[in-house]
Protein backbone atom coordinates (compact mmCIF):
# COMPACT_ATOMS: atom_id res chain seq x y z
CA UNK A 1 0.00 0.00 0.00
CA UNK A 2 1.26 3.16 -1.05
CA UNK A 3 2.89 5.18 1.81
CA UNK A 4 0.72 8.32 1.67
CA UNK A 5 -2.05 5.10 2.99
CA UNK A 6 -1.56 4.46 6.70
CA UNK A 7 -3.86 1.53 7.70
CA UNK A 8 -5.26 2.28 11.44
CA UNK A 9 -6.43 -0.92 12.04
CA UNK A 10 -7.70 -4.28 9.85
CA UNK A 11 -8.99 -7.04 10.73
CA UNK A 12 -10.28 -10.50 9.26
CA UNK A 13 -14.35 -10.68 8.99
CA UNK A 14 -16.31 -13.41 7.21
CA UNK A 15 -13.17 -14.16 5.46
CA UNK A 16 -12.34 -11.05 4.02
CA UNK A 17 -10.19 -7.47 5.86
CA UNK A 18 -12.08 -4.59 7.34
CA UNK A 19 -9.76 -1.83 7.59
CA UNK A 20 -9.67 1.77 8.69
CA UNK A 21 -7.25 3.76 6.79
CA UNK A 22 -5.94 7.48 6.87
CA UNK A 23 -4.42 9.76 4.12
CA UNK A 24 -3.14 12.90 3.86
CA UNK A 25 -5.88 14.65 1.57
CA UNK A 26 -5.23 17.60 -1.19
CA UNK A 27 -8.55 18.49 -1.65
CA UNK A 28 -9.72 18.99 1.82
CA UNK A 29 -5.89 20.02 3.22
CA UNK A 30 -7.02 17.26 6.10
CA UNK A 31 -6.19 14.45 7.61
CA UNK A 32 -8.97 11.92 6.12
CA UNK A 33 -10.12 8.40 7.57
CA UNK A 34 -12.02 6.07 5.71
CA UNK A 35 -12.93 2.29 5.97
CA UNK A 36 -13.01 -0.74 3.36
CA UNK A 37 -14.09 -4.29 3.69
CA UNK A 38 -12.79 -6.62 1.15
CA UNK A 39 -13.72 -9.70 0.84
CA UNK A 40 -12.27 -13.18 0.61
CA UNK A 41 -11.34 -13.07 -3.29
CA UNK A 42 -8.76 -14.98 -6.02
CA UNK A 43 -5.80 -14.02 -6.74
CA UNK A 44 -5.74 -11.09 -9.25
CA UNK A 45 -9.76 -10.80 -9.20
CA UNK A 46 -10.95 -6.80 -9.71
CA UNK A 47 -14.19 -6.45 -7.69
CA UNK A 48 -16.91 -4.06 -7.75
CA UNK A 49 -17.10 -1.26 -5.30
CA UNK A 50 -19.78 -0.29 -3.04
CA UNK A 51 -19.94 3.52 -1.57
CA UNK A 52 -21.76 3.93 1.25
CA UNK A 53 -22.19 7.46 2.67
CA UNK A 54 -23.33 8.39 5.91
CA UNK A 55 -25.15 10.60 7.77
CA UNK A 56 -24.90 14.15 10.07
CA UNK A 57 -22.56 13.61 13.41
CA UNK A 58 -21.76 10.16 11.67
CA UNK A 59 -17.86 9.09 10.59
CA UNK A 60 -16.57 6.29 8.95
CA UNK A 61 -17.32 4.08 12.31
CA UNK A 62 -21.02 3.83 12.35
CA UNK A 63 -21.91 1.80 9.62
CA UNK A 64 -18.36 -0.16 10.16
CA UNK A 65 -19.57 -1.04 13.54
CA UNK A 66 -23.31 -1.10 13.41
CA UNK A 67 -24.23 -1.59 9.52
CA UNK A 68 -24.11 -5.51 9.55
CA UNK A 69 -22.86 -5.49 5.98
CA UNK A 70 -19.74 -8.15 5.82
CA UNK A 71 -21.44 -11.15 5.93
CA UNK A 72 -23.60 -9.88 2.54
CA UNK A 73 -20.68 -8.12 0.85
CA UNK A 74 -18.53 -11.81 1.64
CA UNK A 75 -21.30 -13.40 -0.08
CA UNK A 76 -21.52 -10.91 -3.28
CA UNK A 77 -18.13 -10.19 -3.50
CA UNK A 78 -18.59 -6.85 -3.31
CA UNK A 79 -15.85 -3.99 -1.76
CA UNK A 80 -17.79 -1.67 0.46
CA UNK A 81 -15.69 2.16 1.11
CA UNK A 82 -17.50 3.96 3.79
CA UNK A 83 -15.55 7.61 4.17
CA UNK A 84 -16.21 10.56 6.84
CA UNK A 85 -18.85 12.78 6.40
CA UNK A 86 -16.66 16.07 6.93
CA UNK A 87 -12.97 17.12 7.05
CA UNK A 88 -11.57 17.02 10.68
CA UNK A 89 -8.91 18.38 12.45
CA UNK A 90 -6.75 21.69 13.78
CA UNK A 91 -8.15 25.20 12.06
CA UNK A 92 -11.26 23.40 10.39
CA UNK A 93 -13.95 25.88 10.93
CA UNK A 94 -17.29 24.27 12.75
CA UNK A 95 -21.05 25.77 13.07
CA UNK A 96 -20.48 28.81 15.14
CA UNK A 97 -22.86 27.59 18.11
CA UNK A 98 -21.48 24.14 18.34
CA UNK A 99 -24.80 22.65 16.79
CA UNK A 100 -25.20 18.91 15.10
CA UNK A 101 -26.23 19.69 11.81
CA UNK A 102 -23.57 21.87 10.18
CA UNK A 103 -19.83 22.32 9.92
CA UNK A 104 -18.08 18.79 11.29
CA UNK A 105 -19.71 16.10 10.73
CA UNK A 106 -22.03 17.40 8.54
CA UNK A 107 -20.34 18.15 5.21
CA UNK A 108 -23.19 17.59 3.24
CA UNK A 109 -21.42 16.22 0.11
CA UNK A 110 -20.62 19.66 -1.45
CA UNK A 111 -17.69 21.84 -2.21
CA UNK A 112 -17.92 24.98 -0.13
CA UNK A 113 -17.73 27.81 -1.57
CA UNK A 114 -18.41 30.59 1.54
CA UNK A 115 -16.08 31.59 3.48
CA UNK A 116 -14.49 30.02 6.62
CA UNK A 117 -15.75 26.77 5.07
CA UNK A 118 -14.53 27.26 1.81
CA UNK A 119 -10.94 25.99 2.40
CA UNK A 120 -11.35 22.62 4.10
CA UNK A 121 -15.18 21.91 3.26
CA UNK A 122 -14.46 19.77 -0.10
CA UNK A 123 -16.73 16.61 0.18
CA UNK A 124 -17.90 16.93 -3.55
CA UNK A 125 -14.77 16.67 -4.68
CA UNK A 126 -13.10 14.73 -2.58
CA UNK A 127 -15.66 11.45 -2.81
CA UNK A 128 -16.43 11.86 -6.70
CA UNK A 129 -12.40 12.52 -7.42
CA UNK A 130 -9.81 11.73 -4.64
CA UNK A 131 -11.14 8.94 -2.46
CA UNK A 132 -11.89 7.04 -5.39
CA UNK A 133 -8.25 7.36 -7.38
CA UNK A 134 -6.88 5.86 -3.60
CA UNK A 135 -9.82 2.81 -4.02
CA UNK A 136 -8.69 2.28 -7.68
CA UNK A 137 -5.01 2.02 -6.87
CA UNK A 138 -4.79 0.60 -3.26
CA UNK A 139 -7.02 -2.07 -3.55
CA UNK A 140 -8.17 -4.74 -5.52
CA UNK A 141 -11.25 -2.43 -7.20
CA UNK A 142 -12.44 -2.90 -10.56
CA UNK A 143 -13.64 0.77 -10.55
CA UNK A 144 -15.99 0.15 -13.90
CA UNK A 145 -18.27 -1.55 -11.66
CA UNK A 146 -19.11 0.83 -9.30
CA UNK A 147 -22.88 2.28 -7.10
CA UNK A 148 -23.32 4.67 -4.44
CA UNK A 149 -25.85 4.06 -1.51
CA UNK A 150 -26.28 6.52 2.12
CA UNK A 151 -28.40 7.29 5.16
CA UNK A 152 -29.95 10.49 5.46
CA UNK A 153 -27.53 13.08 4.75
CA UNK A 154 -25.17 10.26 3.08
CA UNK A 155 -28.89 9.32 1.32
CA UNK A 156 -28.62 13.08 -0.35
CA UNK A 157 -25.29 12.64 -0.89
CA UNK A 158 -25.88 8.68 -2.67
CA UNK A 159 -28.37 10.33 -4.67
CA UNK A 160 -27.13 13.94 -5.77
CA UNK A 161 -23.79 11.94 -6.69
CA UNK A 162 -25.03 9.38 -8.41
CA UNK A 163 -27.78 10.93 -10.37
CA UNK A 164 -24.96 14.10 -11.07
CA UNK A 165 -22.56 10.94 -12.22
CA UNK A 166 -25.18 8.10 -13.60
CA UNK A 167 -22.31 7.17 -16.34
CA UNK A 168 -19.92 6.04 -13.49
CA UNK A 169 -22.74 4.44 -10.62
CA UNK A 170 -24.87 1.18 -11.85
CA UNK A 171 -27.00 1.32 -8.72
CA UNK A 172 -27.85 3.93 -6.44
CA UNK A 173 -30.06 3.38 -3.69
CA UNK A 174 -30.67 5.00 0.27
CA UNK A 175 -31.79 5.07 3.47
CA UNK A 176 -34.21 7.41 4.78
CA UNK A 177 -32.43 10.25 2.64
CA UNK A 178 -32.81 13.86 2.31
CA UNK A 179 -34.37 14.22 -0.61
CA UNK A 180 -34.86 18.14 -1.15
CA UNK A 181 -32.41 19.99 1.07
CA UNK A 182 -33.45 23.01 -0.71
CA UNK A 183 -36.72 22.49 1.22
CA UNK A 184 -36.40 21.62 4.38
CA UNK A 185 -34.54 23.17 7.61
CA UNK A 186 -31.45 20.67 7.69
CA UNK A 187 -31.14 21.42 4.04
CA UNK A 188 -31.49 25.30 3.61
CA UNK A 189 -28.98 25.90 6.92
CA UNK A 190 -26.47 23.96 5.32
CA UNK A 191 -26.72 24.72 1.77
CA UNK A 192 -26.95 28.75 2.58
CA UNK A 193 -23.61 28.24 5.07
CA UNK A 194 -22.13 26.32 2.61
CA UNK A 195 -23.19 27.52 -0.71
CA UNK A 196 -24.33 31.16 0.18
CA UNK A 197 -28.05 32.62 -0.85
CA UNK A 198 -27.99 31.99 -4.60
CA UNK A 199 -30.37 29.03 -4.47
CA UNK A 200 -29.75 28.48 -8.36
CA UNK A 201 -26.53 27.28 -7.16
CA UNK A 202 -28.72 24.70 -4.53
CA UNK A 203 -29.92 22.64 -7.43
CA UNK A 204 -27.12 20.32 -8.03
CA UNK A 205 -27.18 19.27 -4.65
CA UNK A 206 -30.95 18.62 -4.72
CA UNK A 207 -31.99 15.55 -5.87
CA UNK A 208 -35.66 16.34 -6.56
CA UNK A 209 -34.32 19.65 -8.65
CA UNK A 210 -31.96 17.40 -9.89
CA UNK A 211 -34.45 15.08 -11.69
CA UNK A 212 -37.08 18.24 -12.19
CA UNK A 213 -33.78 19.64 -14.56
CA UNK A 214 -33.09 16.42 -16.58
CA UNK A 215 -30.89 13.88 -14.10
CA UNK A 216 -31.69 10.61 -14.86
CA UNK A 217 -31.01 7.25 -13.55
CA UNK A 218 -32.81 4.02 -14.41
CA UNK A 219 -33.74 2.99 -11.36
CA UNK A 220 -33.74 3.98 -7.01
CA UNK A 221 -34.65 1.96 -4.34
CA UNK A 222 -35.21 3.80 -1.10
CA UNK A 223 -36.34 2.60 2.78
CA UNK A 224 -37.61 4.90 4.83
CA UNK A 225 -39.23 3.95 8.34
CA UNK A 226 -43.03 5.56 9.27
CA UNK A 227 -41.64 5.64 12.88
CA UNK A 228 -38.76 8.21 11.95
CA UNK A 229 -39.10 11.07 13.77
CA UNK A 230 -37.49 13.41 10.91
CA UNK A 231 -40.07 12.07 7.98
CA UNK A 232 -42.16 14.77 8.04
CA UNK A 233 -40.28 17.86 8.38
CA UNK A 234 -36.51 16.68 7.40
CA UNK A 235 -37.19 13.69 4.83
CA UNK A 236 -40.20 14.10 2.98
CA UNK A 237 -39.73 10.79 0.46
CA UNK A 238 -43.06 11.99 -1.19
CA UNK A 239 -41.07 14.67 -2.70
CA UNK A 240 -38.72 12.33 -4.08
CA UNK A 241 -41.81 9.60 -5.37
CA UNK A 242 -43.63 12.67 -7.05
CA UNK A 243 -40.34 13.63 -9.15
CA UNK A 244 -39.37 10.34 -10.39
CA UNK A 245 -43.04 9.80 -11.32
CA UNK A 246 -43.08 12.92 -13.62
CA UNK A 247 -39.44 11.81 -15.26
CA UNK A 248 -40.57 8.19 -15.48
CA UNK A 249 -37.42 6.70 -13.02
CA UNK A 250 -37.88 3.33 -11.62
CA UNK A 251 -38.34 4.14 -7.91
CA UNK A 252 -38.82 1.69 -5.27
CA UNK A 253 -39.86 3.50 -2.35
CA UNK A 254 -40.39 0.95 0.94
CA UNK A 255 -42.15 2.37 3.61
CA UNK A 256 -41.49 0.34 6.45
CA UNK A 257 -43.76 0.31 9.57
CA UNK A 258 -42.52 0.94 12.95
CA UNK A 259 -38.91 1.85 11.70
CA UNK A 260 -36.91 4.76 12.95
CA UNK A 261 -34.05 6.85 11.89
CA UNK A 262 -31.15 4.35 13.60
CA UNK A 263 -28.80 1.86 12.47
CA UNK A 264 -31.13 -0.88 13.81
CA UNK A 265 -33.30 0.21 10.48
CA UNK A 266 -30.49 0.23 8.46
CA UNK A 267 -29.12 -2.95 9.13
CA UNK A 268 -32.31 -4.54 8.97
CA UNK A 269 -32.66 -3.66 5.21
CA UNK A 270 -28.53 -3.48 4.20
CA UNK A 271 -28.63 -6.97 2.96
CA UNK A 272 -31.79 -6.12 0.54
CA UNK A 273 -29.76 -2.91 -0.69
CA UNK A 274 -27.01 -4.89 -1.08
CA UNK A 275 -28.06 -7.64 -3.03
CA UNK A 276 -30.18 -5.07 -5.14
CA UNK A 277 -26.87 -3.68 -6.14
CA UNK A 278 -24.65 -6.51 -7.12
CA UNK A 279 -27.63 -7.68 -9.11
CA UNK A 280 -26.57 -4.38 -11.11
CA UNK A 281 -22.73 -4.98 -10.92
CA UNK A 282 -22.75 -7.91 -12.61
CA UNK A 283 -20.08 -8.17 -15.21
Amino acid sequence: MPVAVETISSVKSFGGEQAVLRHASEVTGTDMTFSVFVPDHAEGAKLPVVWYLSGLTCTHANVTEKGDFRRACAELGLILVAPDTSPRGEGVADDPEGAYDFGLGAGFYVDATEQPFAQHYKMWSYITEELPEIIGDCFPADMARQSIMGHSMGGHGALTIGLTHAERFRAVSAFAPIVAPSQVPWGVKALTGYLGEDRAAWRKHDAVALIEDGARVPALLVDQGDADSFLDEQLRPQLLEAACAQAGIDLTLRLQPGYDHSYYFISTFMEDHLRWHAARLKD
